[in-house]
Protein backbone atom coordinates (compact mmCIF):
# COMPACT_ATOMS: atom_id res chain seq x y z
CA UNK A 1 0.00 0.00 0.00
CA UNK A 2 1.17 3.64 -0.79
CA UNK A 3 2.62 5.70 1.87
CA UNK A 4 -0.33 8.64 2.62
CA UNK A 5 1.35 11.61 1.02
CA UNK A 6 1.72 13.32 4.43
CA UNK A 7 4.22 10.26 5.60
CA UNK A 8 7.45 12.48 4.32
CA UNK A 9 6.53 15.46 5.92
CA UNK A 10 6.56 13.87 9.11
CA UNK A 11 9.48 11.83 8.38
CA UNK A 12 11.42 15.47 7.51
CA UNK A 13 10.19 16.78 10.47
CA UNK A 14 10.96 14.18 12.57
CA UNK A 15 14.30 13.85 11.35
CA UNK A 16 14.99 17.59 11.92
CA UNK A 17 13.93 17.48 15.46
CA UNK A 18 15.89 14.64 16.42
CA UNK A 19 18.73 16.28 14.49
CA UNK A 20 17.85 19.59 16.54
CA UNK A 21 18.03 17.82 19.74
CA UNK A 22 21.30 15.78 19.58
CA UNK A 23 22.94 19.14 18.77
CA UNK A 24 21.43 20.74 21.91
CA UNK A 25 22.56 17.75 23.94
CA UNK A 26 25.79 17.57 23.08
CA UNK A 27 26.01 21.67 23.60
CA UNK A 28 24.36 21.05 27.14
CA UNK A 29 27.14 18.26 27.52
CA UNK A 30 29.88 20.82 26.60
CA UNK A 31 28.83 23.84 28.78
CA UNK A 32 28.24 21.18 31.73
CA UNK A 33 32.11 20.40 31.47
CA UNK A 34 32.39 24.50 31.27
CA UNK A 35 30.79 25.65 34.50
CA UNK A 36 30.47 22.46 36.72
CA UNK A 37 33.92 20.43 35.65
CA UNK A 38 36.02 23.76 34.95
CA UNK A 39 36.82 23.27 31.17
CA UNK A 40 38.11 26.51 29.13
CA UNK A 41 35.43 27.07 26.73
CA UNK A 42 38.73 27.53 24.11
CA UNK A 43 39.22 23.93 25.04
CA UNK A 44 35.95 22.42 24.92
CA UNK A 45 35.32 23.75 21.36
CA UNK A 46 38.51 22.30 20.30
CA UNK A 47 37.79 18.90 21.24
CA UNK A 48 34.34 19.33 19.51
CA UNK A 49 34.40 17.20 16.41
CA UNK A 50 33.27 18.68 13.74
CA UNK A 51 29.74 18.12 12.47
CA UNK A 52 28.66 17.01 8.77
CA UNK A 53 26.56 20.23 8.49
CA UNK A 54 28.99 23.68 8.82
CA UNK A 55 25.41 25.58 10.36
CA UNK A 56 25.55 23.22 12.96
CA UNK A 57 28.89 23.62 14.04
CA UNK A 58 28.31 27.24 13.95
CA UNK A 59 25.15 27.22 15.96
CA UNK A 60 26.73 24.73 18.68
CA UNK A 61 29.94 27.51 18.79
CA UNK A 62 27.18 30.26 19.13
CA UNK A 63 24.98 28.25 21.69
CA UNK A 64 28.30 27.82 23.72
CA UNK A 65 29.67 31.25 23.55
CA UNK A 66 25.80 32.93 24.28
CA UNK A 67 25.14 30.55 27.35
CA UNK A 68 28.44 30.88 28.83
CA UNK A 69 28.68 34.82 28.61
CA UNK A 70 25.01 34.89 30.21
CA UNK A 71 25.46 32.01 32.67
CA UNK A 72 25.02 34.68 35.64
CA UNK A 73 21.90 35.96 34.64
CA UNK A 74 20.49 32.92 32.73
CA UNK A 75 20.94 30.16 35.55
CA UNK A 76 19.44 32.30 38.36
CA UNK A 77 16.33 32.85 36.24
CA UNK A 78 15.52 29.36 36.40
CA UNK A 79 15.74 29.67 40.05
CA UNK A 80 12.95 31.40 39.18
CA UNK A 81 11.10 29.33 37.13
CA UNK A 82 10.91 26.31 39.57
CA UNK A 83 9.71 25.49 42.75
CA UNK A 84 13.07 23.82 43.88
CA UNK A 85 16.49 23.75 42.65
CA UNK A 86 17.53 20.90 40.18
CA UNK A 87 19.90 18.31 42.36
CA UNK A 88 23.25 17.78 41.52
CA UNK A 89 22.65 14.57 39.20
CA UNK A 90 20.51 17.29 36.82
CA UNK A 91 23.38 19.93 35.92
CA UNK A 92 22.99 18.80 32.15
CA UNK A 93 19.25 19.63 32.50
CA UNK A 94 20.57 22.70 33.87
CA UNK A 95 23.24 23.38 30.89
CA UNK A 96 20.36 22.16 28.90
CA UNK A 97 17.50 25.12 30.19
CA UNK A 98 20.45 27.70 29.65
CA UNK A 99 21.64 26.84 26.36
CA UNK A 100 17.67 26.78 25.32
CA UNK A 101 17.10 30.22 27.08
CA UNK A 102 20.62 31.48 25.48
CA UNK A 103 19.43 30.58 21.91
CA UNK A 104 16.20 32.26 22.47
CA UNK A 105 16.91 35.54 24.04
CA UNK A 106 20.05 35.90 23.06
CA UNK A 107 20.91 34.12 19.59
CA UNK A 108 17.05 35.03 18.87
CA UNK A 109 15.93 31.63 17.77
CA UNK A 110 12.49 31.02 17.40
CA UNK A 111 10.41 29.08 19.91
CA UNK A 112 9.27 26.41 18.25
CA UNK A 113 13.15 25.72 17.04
CA UNK A 114 14.05 25.86 20.69
CA UNK A 115 11.53 24.49 22.99
CA UNK A 116 10.18 21.31 21.18
CA UNK A 117 14.08 20.26 20.69
CA UNK A 118 14.98 20.69 23.80
CA UNK A 119 12.46 18.72 25.35
CA UNK A 120 13.50 16.25 23.15
CA UNK A 121 17.30 16.69 24.39
CA UNK A 122 16.52 15.91 27.94
CA UNK A 123 15.69 12.59 27.08
CA UNK A 124 18.74 11.95 25.00
CA UNK A 125 20.43 13.37 27.65
CA UNK A 126 19.18 10.11 30.05
CA UNK A 127 16.92 12.44 32.09
CA UNK A 128 13.21 11.67 30.33
CA UNK A 129 12.12 12.84 33.48
CA UNK A 130 12.57 16.11 33.37
CA UNK A 131 11.39 16.50 29.92
CA UNK A 132 8.07 18.25 30.96
CA UNK A 133 9.90 20.43 33.55
CA UNK A 134 11.61 21.56 30.91
CA UNK A 135 9.02 22.59 28.44
CA UNK A 136 7.63 24.10 31.66
CA UNK A 137 10.17 25.87 31.79
CA UNK A 138 10.90 27.20 28.57
CA UNK A 139 7.53 28.26 28.14
CA UNK A 140 7.27 30.09 31.59
CA UNK A 141 10.45 31.98 30.72
CA UNK A 142 8.86 33.05 26.99
CA UNK A 143 5.38 34.44 28.99
CA UNK A 144 7.24 35.85 32.46
CA UNK A 145 10.07 37.42 30.10
CA UNK A 146 9.71 41.24 30.77
CA UNK A 147 9.00 40.52 34.80
CA UNK A 148 11.85 38.26 34.79
CA UNK A 149 13.87 40.78 33.05
CA UNK A 150 13.09 43.38 35.66
CA UNK A 151 13.85 41.13 38.65
CA UNK A 152 17.57 40.24 37.22
CA UNK A 153 18.33 43.96 36.30
CA UNK A 154 17.66 44.99 40.21
CA UNK A 155 21.32 42.41 41.48
CA UNK A 156 24.93 44.05 39.86
CA UNK A 157 25.56 40.19 39.29
CA UNK A 158 22.34 39.20 37.28
CA UNK A 159 22.51 42.73 35.42
CA UNK A 160 25.83 42.83 33.98
CA UNK A 161 26.51 38.79 33.90
CA UNK A 162 29.55 39.78 36.27
CA UNK A 163 30.80 38.25 39.30
CA UNK A 164 30.72 40.41 42.09
CA UNK A 165 34.51 40.61 42.54
CA UNK A 166 34.53 41.52 39.15
CA UNK A 167 32.58 44.16 39.14
CA UNK A 168 33.63 45.59 42.36
CA UNK A 169 37.26 45.57 40.75
CA UNK A 170 36.12 47.25 37.60
CA UNK A 171 33.73 49.91 39.77
CA UNK A 172 37.40 50.52 41.56
CA UNK A 173 39.70 50.97 39.06
CA UNK A 174 37.90 52.26 36.57
CA UNK A 175 35.18 54.27 37.37
CA UNK A 176 34.53 56.40 34.91
CA UNK A 177 34.50 53.55 32.50
CA UNK A 178 32.81 50.70 33.83
CA UNK A 179 29.57 50.81 32.77
CA UNK A 180 30.70 50.53 29.28
CA UNK A 181 33.31 47.64 30.20
CA UNK A 182 30.60 45.41 31.67
CA UNK A 183 28.74 46.07 28.13
CA UNK A 184 31.42 45.65 26.31
CA UNK A 185 32.45 42.44 28.01
CA UNK A 186 28.97 41.03 27.09
CA UNK A 187 29.20 41.24 23.44
CA UNK A 188 30.92 39.61 20.89
CA UNK A 189 33.95 40.98 19.69
CA UNK A 190 34.29 41.07 15.31
CA UNK A 191 36.99 38.52 14.55
CA UNK A 192 40.04 40.84 13.44
CA UNK A 193 43.14 39.50 11.34
CA UNK A 194 46.62 40.22 10.73
CA UNK A 195 47.49 40.08 7.26
CA UNK A 196 51.12 38.06 6.73
CA UNK A 197 52.89 41.09 4.80
CA UNK A 198 55.85 38.74 4.44
CA UNK A 199 53.63 37.55 1.52
CA UNK A 200 50.68 39.38 0.80
CA UNK A 201 49.73 43.02 0.94
CA UNK A 202 46.45 44.05 3.00
CA UNK A 203 45.03 45.26 -0.44
CA UNK A 204 45.41 42.73 -2.59
CA UNK A 205 43.99 40.30 0.36
CA UNK A 206 40.67 42.48 0.38
CA UNK A 207 40.84 42.12 -3.54
CA UNK A 208 40.90 38.81 -3.22
CA UNK A 209 37.70 38.12 -0.82
CA UNK A 210 35.77 41.08 -2.81
CA UNK A 211 36.37 38.89 -6.27
CA UNK A 212 34.58 36.24 -3.68
CA UNK A 213 31.95 37.97 -2.03
CA UNK A 214 33.63 38.02 0.96
CA UNK A 215 32.92 40.86 3.25
CA UNK A 216 36.10 42.60 5.41
CA UNK A 217 37.20 45.94 5.84
CA UNK A 218 41.11 47.19 6.28
CA UNK A 219 40.83 48.09 9.95
CA UNK A 220 40.97 51.69 10.09
CA UNK A 221 44.03 52.69 12.55
CA UNK A 222 46.49 49.34 12.40
CA UNK A 223 48.45 48.94 9.27
CA UNK A 224 48.24 44.69 8.92
CA UNK A 225 44.73 44.23 10.36
CA UNK A 226 41.35 43.56 8.16
CA UNK A 227 37.71 43.32 10.36
CA UNK A 228 35.25 40.58 9.32
CA UNK A 229 31.70 41.42 10.46
CA UNK A 230 30.92 38.36 12.02
CA UNK A 231 32.63 35.10 13.07
CA UNK A 232 33.18 32.56 10.54
CA UNK A 233 35.50 29.49 10.11
CA UNK A 234 38.89 31.78 9.24
CA UNK A 235 40.42 28.03 8.01
CA UNK A 236 37.86 28.12 5.14
CA UNK A 237 38.55 31.95 3.62
CA UNK A 238 41.26 32.03 1.00
CA UNK A 239 44.73 32.24 1.70
CA UNK A 240 44.72 30.85 5.37
CA UNK A 241 46.14 28.12 4.10
CA UNK A 242 48.80 29.70 2.08
CA UNK A 243 49.61 31.41 5.14
CA UNK A 244 48.56 35.03 3.83
CA UNK A 245 47.19 35.90 7.36
CA UNK A 246 46.15 35.12 10.78
CA UNK A 247 43.84 35.58 13.61
CA UNK A 248 44.88 38.41 16.09
CA UNK A 249 42.81 41.14 17.98
CA UNK A 250 43.85 44.70 17.22
CA UNK A 251 45.28 45.08 20.66
CA UNK A 252 46.99 42.31 20.48
CA UNK A 253 49.27 44.06 17.15
CA UNK A 254 49.39 47.04 19.08
CA UNK A 255 52.63 45.29 20.76
CA UNK A 256 54.98 44.93 17.70
CA UNK A 257 54.72 48.81 17.38
CA UNK A 258 56.43 48.83 21.08
CA UNK A 259 59.32 46.83 20.42
CA UNK A 260 60.64 49.60 17.60
CA UNK A 261 62.16 46.21 15.56
CA UNK A 262 65.08 46.20 13.56
CA UNK A 263 67.14 43.52 10.88
CA UNK A 264 69.38 41.68 13.20
CA UNK A 265 68.08 42.42 16.54
CA UNK A 266 68.08 39.26 18.82
CA UNK A 267 64.80 39.14 20.41
CA UNK A 268 63.42 37.07 22.60
CA UNK A 269 59.01 36.42 23.13
CA UNK A 270 59.32 35.15 26.76
CA UNK A 271 55.70 33.21 26.93
CA UNK A 272 55.17 32.50 23.36
CA UNK A 273 52.07 30.04 22.65
CA UNK A 274 50.54 30.13 20.99
CA UNK A 275 52.59 32.27 18.62
CA UNK A 276 50.91 35.43 17.18
CA UNK A 277 53.15 38.04 18.49
CA UNK A 278 56.02 35.50 17.55
CA UNK A 279 54.88 35.63 13.85
CA UNK A 280 53.66 38.85 14.27
CA UNK A 281 57.40 40.15 14.63
CA UNK A 282 58.76 37.63 12.28
CA UNK A 283 56.41 39.70 9.97
CA UNK A 284 57.74 43.28 10.64
CA UNK A 285 61.49 42.51 10.66
CA UNK A 286 64.76 40.11 9.93
CA UNK A 287 65.20 39.19 13.48
CA UNK A 288 67.05 36.56 15.40
CA UNK A 289 63.90 35.37 17.42
CA UNK A 290 63.71 33.23 20.03
CA UNK A 291 60.01 31.77 21.43
CA UNK A 292 59.78 30.17 24.54
CA UNK A 293 57.24 29.01 26.47
CA UNK A 294 57.12 26.78 29.77
CA UNK A 295 54.61 24.09 28.15
CA UNK A 296 56.01 22.01 25.70
CA UNK A 297 52.25 21.06 24.34
CA UNK A 298 51.64 25.24 23.79
CA UNK A 299 54.76 25.31 21.90
CA UNK A 300 53.99 23.17 19.31
CA UNK A 301 50.91 25.79 18.57
CA UNK A 302 53.73 27.92 18.02
CA UNK A 303 55.92 25.69 15.51
CA UNK A 304 52.43 25.19 13.67
CA UNK A 305 51.90 28.21 13.40
CA UNK A 306 55.28 29.38 11.98
CA UNK A 307 55.02 26.63 9.45
CA UNK A 308 51.96 27.69 8.11
CA UNK A 309 53.20 31.03 7.64
CA UNK A 310 56.81 30.11 6.20
CA UNK A 311 58.89 32.05 9.20
CA UNK A 312 61.51 30.47 11.06
CA UNK A 313 62.70 31.41 14.74
CA UNK A 314 64.14 29.35 17.27
CA UNK A 315 61.91 27.52 19.74
CA UNK A 316 62.69 26.38 23.20
CA UNK A 317 61.06 24.64 25.70
CA UNK A 318 61.53 26.28 29.46
CA UNK A 319 60.58 28.39 32.28
CA UNK A 320 61.27 32.11 31.62
CA UNK A 321 61.82 33.00 35.45
CA UNK A 322 65.09 30.31 35.47
CA UNK A 323 66.83 31.83 32.69
CA UNK A 324 69.82 29.54 33.71
CA UNK A 325 68.50 26.52 32.10
CA UNK A 326 67.74 27.83 28.45
CA UNK A 327 69.85 30.82 27.92
CA UNK A 328 73.03 30.24 26.20
CA UNK A 329 74.47 33.79 27.68
CA UNK A 330 74.20 35.90 24.76
CA UNK A 331 71.84 39.17 25.20
CA UNK A 332 68.93 40.46 23.25
CA UNK A 333 68.25 43.97 22.42
CA UNK A 334 64.50 43.58 22.47
CA UNK A 335 62.50 41.38 25.09
CA UNK A 336 58.72 40.85 24.62
CA UNK A 337 57.31 40.00 28.43
CA UNK A 338 53.13 38.86 27.32
CA UNK A 339 53.15 38.03 31.14
CA UNK A 340 50.63 35.40 32.41
CA UNK A 341 47.21 37.18 33.84
CA UNK A 342 43.52 37.03 34.74
CA UNK A 343 42.76 38.00 31.15
CA UNK A 344 40.06 40.48 32.13
CA UNK A 345 40.91 41.98 29.48
CA UNK A 346 39.39 39.48 26.76
CA UNK A 347 36.37 38.77 28.05
CA UNK A 348 34.54 39.31 24.96
CA UNK A 349 36.29 36.58 23.49
CA UNK A 350 36.59 33.91 26.26
CA UNK A 351 33.57 34.80 28.55
CA UNK A 352 34.11 31.52 30.89
CA UNK A 353 36.98 34.01 32.62
CA UNK A 354 33.60 35.32 34.20
CA UNK A 355 33.27 31.75 36.00
CA UNK A 356 36.64 30.25 36.28
CA UNK A 357 38.66 33.45 37.35
CA UNK A 358 39.15 34.01 41.18
CA UNK A 359 40.31 37.09 43.37
CA UNK A 360 42.46 35.12 45.22
CA UNK A 361 43.82 34.24 41.70
CA UNK A 362 45.82 37.95 41.27
CA UNK A 363 48.41 38.15 44.11
CA UNK A 364 50.17 34.95 42.71
CA UNK A 365 49.62 36.24 39.15
CA UNK A 366 51.47 39.87 40.19
CA UNK A 367 54.07 37.98 41.49
CA UNK A 368 54.90 35.81 38.60
CA UNK A 369 54.77 39.38 37.09
CA UNK A 370 57.16 40.81 38.94
CA UNK A 371 59.39 37.64 39.03
CA UNK A 372 59.70 37.46 35.25
CA UNK A 373 60.59 40.88 35.06
CA UNK A 374 63.47 40.59 37.52
CA UNK A 375 64.62 37.27 35.35
CA UNK A 376 65.04 38.37 32.61
CA UNK A 377 66.19 42.25 32.89
CA UNK A 378 69.65 40.66 32.87
CA UNK A 379 69.42 39.14 29.32
CA UNK A 380 68.37 42.58 28.02
CA UNK A 381 71.53 44.18 26.54
CA UNK A 382 72.79 47.67 27.01
CA UNK A 383 69.88 50.38 25.30
CA UNK A 384 67.87 47.45 24.72
CA UNK A 385 63.93 47.61 25.95
CA UNK A 386 61.51 45.08 27.49
CA UNK A 387 58.22 45.60 26.38
CA UNK A 388 55.60 44.17 29.06
CA UNK A 389 51.96 43.38 28.29
CA UNK A 390 49.31 41.77 29.56
CA UNK A 391 45.18 41.41 28.33
CA UNK A 392 44.38 42.45 32.24
CA UNK A 393 42.35 45.31 33.47
CA UNK A 394 43.44 45.34 37.22
CA UNK A 395 46.07 47.61 38.46
CA UNK A 396 47.91 45.03 40.67
CA UNK A 397 48.78 43.21 37.49
CA UNK A 398 49.94 46.20 35.70
CA UNK A 399 50.88 49.65 36.82
CA UNK A 400 51.89 47.90 39.67
CA UNK A 401 54.27 45.33 39.11
CA UNK A 402 55.78 47.84 36.57
CA UNK A 403 56.15 50.80 39.80
CA UNK A 404 57.46 48.22 42.13
CA UNK A 405 60.31 47.09 39.77
CA UNK A 406 61.37 50.64 38.61
CA UNK A 407 61.40 51.53 42.82
CA UNK A 408 63.99 48.21 42.61
CA UNK A 409 65.93 48.83 39.43
CA UNK A 410 68.81 52.14 38.95
CA UNK A 411 69.14 51.08 34.97
CA UNK A 412 65.58 50.91 34.18
CA UNK A 413 63.82 54.04 32.60
CA UNK A 414 60.21 53.90 31.83
CA UNK A 415 59.30 55.25 27.66
CA UNK A 416 56.30 57.30 27.49
CA UNK A 417 53.76 55.88 25.04
CA UNK A 418 51.38 58.14 22.75
CA UNK A 419 47.77 58.33 23.43
CA UNK A 420 46.84 56.13 21.22
CA UNK A 421 48.05 52.89 23.40
CA UNK A 422 44.82 54.12 25.72
CA UNK A 423 44.41 55.65 28.76
CA UNK A 424 47.17 56.64 31.08
CA UNK A 425 47.98 54.27 33.52
CA UNK A 426 50.71 53.87 35.64
CA UNK A 427 54.04 54.09 33.62
CA UNK A 428 52.38 52.25 30.72
CA UNK A 429 48.75 52.67 29.15
CA UNK A 430 45.67 50.81 29.17
CA UNK A 431 43.23 49.90 26.42
CA UNK A 432 40.01 49.09 27.87
CA UNK A 433 37.56 46.20 26.28
CA UNK A 434 35.42 47.68 23.39
CA UNK A 435 37.79 50.68 22.52
CA UNK A 436 37.97 50.84 18.78
CA UNK A 437 36.57 47.22 18.39
CA UNK A 438 39.87 46.01 19.92
CA UNK A 439 40.37 43.89 23.76
CA UNK A 440 41.41 45.11 27.10
CA UNK A 441 44.97 45.15 27.14
CA UNK A 442 47.94 46.92 29.05
CA UNK A 443 51.14 48.18 27.79
CA UNK A 444 54.51 49.61 29.18
CA UNK A 445 58.24 49.83 27.71
CA UNK A 446 61.16 50.16 29.58
CA UNK A 447 64.60 50.89 28.45
CA UNK A 448 67.82 49.81 29.54
CA UNK A 449 70.49 52.57 30.61
CA UNK A 450 73.56 52.42 29.12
Amino acid sequence: MAEPPHEPARGHAAATLAAGATLRAEAARALARIVFGGRSLRTVLADTPRMPDRRDHALHAASLFAATRWWLRLNPALDMLTNKPLPPPAREVRALLVIGLAQRVVLDLPDYAVVATCVEAARRLGQPRYAGLTNAVLRNFLRERAALDARLDQEPITRYAHPRWLIEAIRREWPDHAEAILTANNHEASPTLRVNTRRATRDALLARWRDADIAASAHVELPDAIVLPQSTDVTQLPGYAEGLFSVQDGAAQRVADLLDLRDGQRVLDACAAPGGKSTHILERAAVDLLALDSDAVRLQRVRENLQRLRLEATLATGDATTPATWWDGRPFQRILIDAPCSATGIIRRQPDIKLHRRPADIPPLATTQGTLLRALWPLLAPGGRIVYATCSLLRAENAAVLAQFLAACDDARAVPLPERFGHAAGIGRQRLPGEEGMDGFFYAVLEKIS
